[in-house]
Protein backbone atom coordinates (compact mmCIF):
# COMPACT_ATOMS: atom_id res chain seq x y z
CA UNK A 1 0.00 0.00 0.00
CA UNK A 2 2.74 2.51 0.89
CA UNK A 3 4.44 1.84 -2.46
CA UNK A 4 1.17 2.66 -4.22
CA UNK A 5 0.94 5.83 -2.12
CA UNK A 6 4.48 6.82 -3.10
CA UNK A 7 3.54 6.40 -6.75
CA UNK A 8 0.40 8.46 -6.14
CA UNK A 9 2.54 11.25 -4.63
CA UNK A 10 4.91 11.10 -7.60
CA UNK A 11 2.07 11.53 -10.07
CA UNK A 12 0.47 14.19 -7.87
CA UNK A 13 3.65 16.29 -8.03
CA UNK A 14 3.46 16.19 -11.83
CA UNK A 15 -0.28 16.94 -11.86
CA UNK A 16 0.01 19.86 -9.41
CA UNK A 17 2.98 21.20 -11.35
CA UNK A 18 0.81 21.13 -14.48
CA UNK A 19 -2.02 22.89 -12.63
CA UNK A 20 0.36 25.60 -11.34
CA UNK A 21 1.92 26.22 -14.76
CA UNK A 22 -1.00 25.75 -17.17
CA UNK A 23 -3.88 26.69 -14.89
CA UNK A 24 -6.03 23.85 -16.25
CA UNK A 25 -9.00 22.87 -14.18
CA UNK A 26 -8.29 20.21 -11.58
CA UNK A 27 -10.90 17.58 -12.60
CA UNK A 28 -9.51 17.58 -16.15
CA UNK A 29 -5.96 17.08 -14.88
CA UNK A 30 -7.06 14.27 -12.55
CA UNK A 31 -8.88 12.50 -15.37
CA UNK A 32 -5.97 12.98 -17.76
CA UNK A 33 -3.43 11.50 -15.33
CA UNK A 34 -5.64 8.61 -14.28
CA UNK A 35 -6.30 7.77 -17.94
CA UNK A 36 -2.63 8.05 -18.95
CA UNK A 37 -1.46 5.96 -15.99
CA UNK A 38 -4.32 3.48 -15.76
CA UNK A 39 -1.88 0.58 -16.11
CA UNK A 40 0.22 1.64 -13.09
CA UNK A 41 -0.52 0.40 -9.62
CA UNK A 42 -1.16 3.59 -7.69
CA UNK A 43 -3.45 4.54 -4.84
CA UNK A 44 -5.88 6.40 -7.08
CA UNK A 45 -8.00 7.67 -4.18
CA UNK A 46 -4.94 9.19 -2.54
CA UNK A 47 -3.77 10.70 -5.83
CA UNK A 48 -7.19 12.27 -6.31
CA UNK A 49 -7.22 13.57 -2.73
CA UNK A 50 -3.81 15.23 -3.14
CA UNK A 51 -4.50 16.78 -6.54
CA UNK A 52 -7.92 18.07 -5.51
CA UNK A 53 -6.93 18.90 -1.92
CA UNK A 54 -3.89 21.06 -2.60
CA UNK A 55 -5.68 23.61 -4.84
CA UNK A 56 -8.72 23.43 -2.54
CA UNK A 57 -6.61 24.33 0.52
CA UNK A 58 -4.13 26.61 -1.20
CA UNK A 59 -4.48 29.66 1.06
CA UNK A 60 -3.96 27.73 4.30
CA UNK A 61 -1.15 25.58 2.83
CA UNK A 62 0.70 28.61 1.49
CA UNK A 63 0.21 30.41 4.81
CA UNK A 64 1.77 27.45 6.65
CA UNK A 65 4.77 27.41 4.29
CA UNK A 66 5.47 31.13 3.74
CA UNK A 67 7.00 31.93 7.18
CA UNK A 68 9.63 29.24 6.58
CA UNK A 69 10.76 30.38 3.13
CA UNK A 70 13.71 32.61 2.30
CA UNK A 71 11.79 34.12 -0.64
CA UNK A 72 8.21 34.43 -1.86
CA UNK A 73 6.44 31.15 -2.54
CA UNK A 74 5.84 32.20 -6.13
CA UNK A 75 9.59 32.52 -6.69
CA UNK A 76 10.26 28.98 -5.45
CA UNK A 77 10.92 26.55 -8.30
CA UNK A 78 7.48 25.31 -9.48
CA UNK A 79 8.39 21.64 -8.97
CA UNK A 80 9.62 22.28 -5.45
CA UNK A 81 6.57 24.47 -4.79
CA UNK A 82 4.32 21.54 -5.77
CA UNK A 83 6.28 19.19 -3.48
CA UNK A 84 6.14 21.66 -0.58
CA UNK A 85 2.39 22.08 -1.01
CA UNK A 86 1.83 18.31 -1.04
CA UNK A 87 4.02 17.96 2.05
CA UNK A 88 2.15 20.71 3.88
CA UNK A 89 -1.17 19.13 2.88
CA UNK A 90 -0.10 15.76 4.27
CA UNK A 91 1.24 17.31 7.47
CA UNK A 92 -2.00 19.23 7.98
CA UNK A 93 -4.55 16.63 6.86
CA UNK A 94 -2.98 13.23 7.53
CA UNK A 95 -1.87 13.01 11.16
CA UNK A 96 -1.82 9.20 10.81
CA UNK A 97 1.24 9.51 8.56
CA UNK A 98 4.28 10.25 10.76
CA UNK A 99 5.80 13.64 9.96
CA UNK A 100 9.15 11.98 9.23
CA UNK A 101 7.52 9.85 6.54
CA UNK A 102 5.89 12.93 4.98
CA UNK A 103 9.20 14.79 4.94
CA UNK A 104 11.18 11.80 3.66
CA UNK A 105 8.72 11.22 0.81
CA UNK A 106 8.98 14.91 -0.12
CA UNK A 107 12.79 14.74 -0.08
CA UNK A 108 12.72 11.71 -2.38
CA UNK A 109 10.35 13.50 -4.79
CA UNK A 110 12.63 16.55 -4.79
CA UNK A 111 15.63 14.34 -5.61
CA UNK A 112 13.75 12.90 -8.60
CA UNK A 113 11.98 16.01 -9.91
CA UNK A 114 13.63 19.04 -8.31
CA UNK A 115 16.82 20.98 -8.79
CA UNK A 116 20.22 19.73 -7.66
CA UNK A 117 19.94 21.08 -4.10
CA UNK A 118 16.13 21.15 -4.06
CA UNK A 119 15.80 18.26 -1.66
CA UNK A 120 17.75 20.16 1.01
CA UNK A 121 15.47 23.18 0.63
CA UNK A 122 12.33 21.02 0.78
CA UNK A 123 13.68 19.25 3.87
CA UNK A 124 14.42 22.51 5.69
CA UNK A 125 11.08 24.14 4.90
CA UNK A 126 8.94 21.10 5.73
CA UNK A 127 10.87 20.43 8.94
CA UNK A 128 10.04 23.96 10.12
CA UNK A 129 6.43 23.66 8.91
CA UNK A 130 6.07 20.35 10.79
CA UNK A 131 6.95 22.12 14.06
CA UNK A 132 3.96 24.41 13.43
CA UNK A 133 1.55 21.83 11.96
CA UNK A 134 2.47 18.90 14.24
CA UNK A 135 3.66 20.42 17.53
CA UNK A 136 2.54 17.49 19.73
CA UNK A 137 4.18 14.86 17.51
CA UNK A 138 7.37 16.92 17.20
CA UNK A 139 7.57 17.43 20.97
CA UNK A 140 7.02 13.72 21.62
CA UNK A 141 9.73 12.88 19.09
CA UNK A 142 12.22 15.24 20.76
CA UNK A 143 11.52 13.74 24.21
CA UNK A 144 12.04 10.17 23.01
CA UNK A 145 15.35 10.88 21.24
Amino acid sequence: MSRQRSKARSLAVQAIYQWQIAGQNVPDIVNQFLTEHADRKIDTDYFRELVEGVPGSLASLDASLSPHLDRSLESVDPVERAILRIGAFELARHPEIPYRVVINEAIELAKVFGGEQGHKYVNGVLDKAAKQLRPVEMAAQRQSS
